[in-house]
């Protein structure tokens, strides 16, 4: 026979409190007492009791969870951004439902079950924001916050790195190290972060008289950047230097440079990324890149969804936040 729950009631009883103490005791940033905090816990413990959390919401009319899509986990940036996310909300109380959306079609079934799934806000993770969803969230009084993507859309978030700036600065640093045929590869094609990294960097030659010698599209994704490497160094003159738009590109690129072409980095190529994940300063890379301040982002992101969420009114704000470029063995000096 399955075994009778426990009420917050009964723990009331057996502590001698009210129920709504017992109901502020299990209820993230609300006020209590610790010696009333001390005697519900204790009553709870002995009576075995545990917060119903769908029962709260259907009182507090919020389930306590966020919505974050996401479009890829194997890039270690976003698995970063992830953990960081996943610990920040926590703090506050709240617990992410992760969702995957990898194309416009994907996207479309995915946003109505995030809909259905009643979260209290949508974190945008590396995925794209369609204008007509986002103007649904903005009809429904859902906050959104974009981090990494940008879109011009009225009442959504955002918040993203100088992605145009550290762009620039890959382009007058490779310059400056003496590089002459400076290749690109991109991100996706729709990518607001691979569009400002490029116009960045393609800027930054011009103002040098210089244009980019070569360019690819890698996706974001390892094996693509691999591919187009291939593509790149199968001429007879290839790339002296090579940008790729994040460094999981750039790992593939070194990766295929060393153990394909026999070719040296960065004697005889250099190779510049960005986002500056952990595997980037490993010995065997020690990859040049622009580190992002992803913590700094999260924290910025968490800030403005928890605000709308507790104000119940949806405002888009932007930030742009400081890149900081990261000069390590992989371009010659």
């Amino acid at each position: 026979m399955r075994k009778r729950p426990v009420t917050s009631q009964e723990v009331a009883a057996l502590a001698g409190v009210s129920q709504s103490a017992v109901s502020r005791c299990f209820s993230p940033n609300a006020s209590i007492a610790p010696k009333t905090r001390e005697k519900v816990l204790a009553a709870a413990k002995q009576l075995g009791y545990r917060p119903n959390a769908i029962a709260r919401s259907l009182i507090t009319r919020t389930s306590r969870t966020i919505a974050v899509v996401m479009s890829q986990l194997d890039n270690p940036f976003y698995a970063q951004m992830l953990e960081y996310a996943s610990r920040r909300f926590q703090q506050h109380g709240y617990h992410l439902l992760l969702f995957m959306s990898s194309d416009e079609q994907e996207s479309a079934s995915v946003m109505a079950e995030i809909l259905q799934s009643q979260a209290d806000g949508i974190l945008m993770l590396s995925a794209t924001l369609s204008s007509s969803f986002a103007g649904e969230c903005v009809a429904r009084s859902i906050p959104v916050v974009m981090i990494n993507r940008t879109v011009a859309f009225e009442g959504v978030s955002q918040v993203a790195s100088d992605n145009y700036h550290g762009g620039y600065w890959v382009g007058e640093f490779l310059i400056e190290r003496g590089c002459e045929r400076i290749a690109f590869i991109a991100g996706l094609a729709e990518s607001s972060t691979s569009s400002q990294r490029r116009q960045g960097f393609l800027d930054a030659l011009a103002a040098h008289g210089r244009a980019c010698w070569a360019e690819a599209r890698g996706d974001y994704q390892f094996a693509t950047a691999q591919a187009v490497t291939r593509e790149l160094f199968t001429a007879d003159v290839y790339p002296d230097a090579v940008f790729a738009a994040n460094d999981h590109m750039a790992i593939a690129v070194i990766d295929t440079l060393k153990a394909e072409m026999d070719l040296r980095v960065p004697e005889d190529v250099a190779v510049v990324g960005f986002d500056n994940i952990p595997v980037a300063a490993w010995p065997s890379y020690q990859l040049t890149t622009v580190q992002q301040p992803i913590e700094a982002m999260v924290d910025e992101a968490t800030s403005l969804l928890l605000a709308q969420i507790a104000s119940g009114h949806v405002a888009g704000e932007h930030k742009v936040l400081p890149v900081t470029p990261i000069v390590r063995a992989s371009v010659r000096r």
